[in-house]
């Protein structure tokens, strides 16, 4: 079994090492080696990346009591050697740090203890066993977090036996029975953890909660620590700068310019649904005004182009509606696609669902809908006007 350097020494960039093993498995070939710096997946933490012999080692894994190391090229057999990817290890160890000491901080100050943790490429993530959380009680605890975080209190590890862990006040007991590692916060937090960590958490820059949302019956806390603070404040500036710029507003009203847009949208899409209203009364006088006579009831079509399908079901709805002895055909060719609307008043008695079914074979389509309303659509292989004249054939 690989002996664990990474265990011992977080900051050891680069090491010397034997190949025992190369394979190949479902995810691809990796090695298997004497020893090793990587951190293989685990314990919420991502793996290492970096280099073995120049060849990129891009997924580290632990499998059957194993660590593999997946790389893109095979190596020959004999001493390689291993260099982390140097930004990515400390990012981690920041972030993983900065987690240890929040979770401590809403178990200490709040008796919220964390469930489940997650360090994603962006964001971390923390489930707090609590049903809710106020923003009183999140700054309260990010405020614990960076006191302790600028006091930089030495980061500890130990290795320790099972019967040794009554001597410990951990939050939370491993769930291995030997080689347990403690990562310790003097006075503060005494977890079991393989994961890698800095010195001092001064190291850990500072901790930052962004939002937090109610997640099977606990609460999930997005937040971010050390580097990736600055990054994302970046991010935000940048885009509060885009938005003065836009909404042509200082920063400190940009939530009433914000308002203010989004009521004037409100009214704007109030007028053009007026509009259309409008629109689709002088198309329904139209349409009537060019009716057709047949035996036993009128028959009023029209052919569109680039239309929504659901105001022409509005339309032929509303002409059927006012003259209940209409028989009412509207076709339409949005895109690629054929569209057919049917409607009927009480009066005909015309099985306007036969003939839909018909006419849809024709182009290759299908839909349904009730005794008075049929709707749907198929390929465009004839125009809406030719569509039509399908359609009057079959209701002669």
């Amino acid at each position: 079994m690989t002996r664990k350097i990474y265990y011992e020494d977080s900051y050891r960039k680069t090491c010397n090492t034997h190949i025992v093993q190369q394979h190949k498995d479902e995810i691809g070939l990796y090695v298997v080696l004497k020893e090793t710096i990587f951190y293989p997946t685990g314990g919420g933490q991502p793996h290492d990346t970096g280099t073995m012999n120049g060849v990129v080692v891009t997924q580290v894994e632990r499998e059957d009591g194993e660590i593999r190391h997946y790389i893109e090229t095979a190596l020959p057999e004999g001493e390689v050697t291993l260099e982390l990817d140097w930004n990515r290890r400390f990012d981690h160890m920041q972030q993983h740090t900065g987690q240890h000491i929040l979770s401590a901080a809403f178990a200490e100050s709040l008796g919220y203890e964390t469930v489940s943790f997650h360090l994603g490429t962006d964001l971390l993530t923390i489930d707090l066993k609590t049903p809710s959380l106020t923003s009183e009680e999140a700054l309260h605890a990010e405020d614990l977090a960076n006191r302790i975080i600028q006091e930089a209190r030495p980061i500890e590890t130990n290795w320790v036996s099972r019967e040794e862990l009554i001597n410990y006040p951990l939050r939370k007991h491993p769930s291995v029975e030997e080689d347990i590692r403690l990562v310790i916060i003097p006075e503060f937090d005494y977890n079991a953890c393989g994961g890698t960590h800095p010195r001092l958490t001064s190291e850990v820059g500072t901790i930052k909660v962004f939002d937090w949302e109610k997640h099977k019956g606990n609460v999930r806390l997005q937040f971010v620590c050390g580097d990736r603070v600055r990054k994302q404040l970046q991010g935000k500036h940048e885009a509060i700068r885009n938005l003065t710029s836009t909404l042509q507003s200082p920063e400190g009203k940009l939530v009433e310019a914000a308002e203010k847009l989004l009521h004037k949208q409100k009214d704007q899409e109030k007028e053009i649904e007026s509009l259309k209203e409008q629109l689709l009364s002088f198309e329904l006088k139209d349409l009537v005004a060019n009716a057709a006579t047949k035996v036993s009831y009128t028959y009023i079509k029209g052919a569109f182009t680039h239309r929504p399908i659901k105001e022409l079901q509005t339309l032929a709805q509303n002409i059927t509606e006012e003259y209940n002895q209409t028989v009412v055909v509207l076709t339409v060719q949005n895109d690629e696609k054929l569209q057919l609307v049917m409607a009927k008043g009480s009066e005909p008695a015309v099985d306007i669902r036969s003939v839909a079914k018909l006419a849809f074979h024709l182009i290759n389509g299908k839909g349904g809908g009730k005794e008075c309303l049929v709707q749907g659509g198929g390929e465009a292989v004839m125009t809406p006007t030719e569509f039509l004249i399908q359609i009057e054939e079959l209701l002669d």
